[in-house]
């Protein structure tokens, strides 16, 4: 369980990802969302440009991003 600490209103998924080192770059971030291998809040979501704010919580390959 990785605990992402949120500066703002929100972040963008992809910025996500990248912030806490789940991915690489932006655009294998963009790919793992568009192959339908994230879940937002228990769902899966195929949204590049989602708001992720304080609450959330993120599934990606058995990680779970809690957005604190």
């Amino acid at each position: 369980m990785i605990e992402f600490k949120l500066e703002g209103e929100f972040i963008p998924l992809i910025q996500l990802l990248k912030a806490t080192g789940l991915v690489q770059s932006g655009g294998e971030a963009q790919t793992v969302v568009e192959d339908g291998l994230i879940k937002y809040n228990g769902t899966v979501d195929y949204r590049k440009r989602l708001k992720v704010r304080v609450g959330d919580v993120i599934d990606f390959m058995g990680q779970k991003i809690t957005v604190i």
